[in-house]
């Protein structure tokens, strides 16, 4: 039976809100309040790496639709201030959208013509120059402070020589896997292809879509993240674009009229290794300035260096505030930290796109944190770093 002054037992879910009745033992009245808010953190701290290891392993299991994905939302994020520009000025959608991507396209296979071209007309001297070098290296083998023999070089060549006959059958049994890599390399670029033509087309609706997926409460929240995170990317893309451009000209340039051989290839690997901020740049240059030591000697290579860093110092400490404003600076050792974790967990993609996507996510950490779509504001705090770039100050 129950009395009228009989309280109604409620749920396990009411149990569980309601704090009065959380049971309590002396053991735990007698843990010391720091250690209760260290394991609080603790067990959050396990969840969340879970969770993030579980996305890290799909995105990997997926990586064949993940990256062409990734690569066509960063192209267009190249691409949009110029694409947003033609809009404004009422050039019609589907326009906009053929000289974007057709545009792209030519620059694109130009530059790979010019890469071509040059490889093939100065491939016969970088060929006698190679020998040259090599047999210099020898020389100096035998005649400089090792002491070495020619029997004993002879001897080595010949044991690596061995030692790739051996890896012969190697080579040739992943014949088939290089094939199947060659498949999967333009399936993703045919991927990467129809996906970008989809964002230009209707990005806002692709968008607008996604935010269904997420409940009603939770939209404005995540429509406003989404796009200040969309804006970051946009700002890294454009100011990676004119890294690679200022690095690619001035380095290819300085290494033509050094009379370095294959300057075009060099200023092309330079564009494409500045995607990757500090260390794409250094070990791109290092490239050039190893061409110049094997090619002209140690003075030639010695003012390449020179040139690799006055490029590099005059794109980040002059050109790049002057065209872009008063771009926040992120900490070398930041980028270098991302962009190694990205290259050990998923290779050369995950050094690309590590630094955007941190900067995705700290941007819309931040917006989040600070509530700011119930104000409108942009993000005022700093998670990981800044990455959206404030306007210029001026003085009074």
């Amino acid at each position: 039976m129950t009395g009228s002054d009989d309280k109604p037992r409620g749920s396990l879910f009411d149990a569980i809100r309601d704090r009065s009745r959380v049971v309590s033992t002396e053991t735990s009245a007698s843990v010391p309040q720091g250690l209760r808010v260290a394991t609080a953190y603790s067990w959050r701290f396990l969840v969340l790496a879970a969770a993030i290891g579980v996305a890290v392993w799909l995105v990997i299991q997926l990586k064949l639709l993940v990256i062409p994905l990734l690569i066509a939302i960063l192209i267009t994020a190249l691409l949009w201030p110029a694409f947003a520009w033609m809009l404004r000025h009422h050039v019609p959608r589907w326009l906009a959208i053929v000289i974007s991507v057709v545009g792209t396209l030519a620059i694109v296979a130009g530059l790979l013509w010019l890469v071509v071209w040059q490889i093939v007309r100065e491939w016969p001297s970088v060929q006698a120059s190679t020998a040259a070098a090599v047999e210099q290296f020898r020389q100096y083998l035998i005649d400089g402070p090792l002491d070495l023999t020619a029997t004993q070089i002879d001897g080595w060549l010949d044991t690596a020589g061995t030692f790739l006959q051996q890896q012969a059958e190697l080579l040739w049994s992943g014949a088939l896997a290089i094939g199947t890599t060659i498949g999967h390399v333009a399936t993703g670029a045919v991927l990467a292809l129809f996906i970008l033509l989809c964002l230009l087309a209707d990005g806002g609706g692709i968008w607008r879509w996604t935010l269904r997926l997420f409940p009603k409460k939770a939209r404005p929240a995540a429509d406003g993240a989404g796009r200040a995170g969309w804006v970051t990317v946009v700002n890294y893309a454009r100011t990676q674009l004119l890294v690679a451009t200022i690095d690619a000209v001035g380095i290819g340039l300085g290494a033509a009229l050094l009379g370095v051989p294959l300057a075009i290839p060099v200023a092309v690997l330079v564009f494409l290794g500045a995607f990757v901020p500090i260390v794409g740049a250094v070990v791109t240059g290092t490239v050039a300035v190893f061409l110049a030591l094997v090619y002209n000697g140690p003075w030639i290579a010695l003012w390449m260096l020179v040139v690799v860093l006055g490029v590099q110092q005059l794109e980040g400490h002059v050109l790049q505030p002057l065209l872009m404003g008063s771009a926040v600076k992120v900490h070398p050792l930041a980028v270098v930290l991302v962009v190694a974790g990205g290259a050990m967990i998923a290779g050369i993609p995950g050094a690309l796109f590590a630094v955007p996507l941190a900067a995705f996510v700290n941007v819309v950490a931040v917006y989040i944190g600070e509530r700011a779509w119930e104000t409108g504001a942009r993000p005022s705090g700093d998670l990981i770093w800044s990455t959206v770039p404030r306007p210029r100050r001026t003085r009074s």
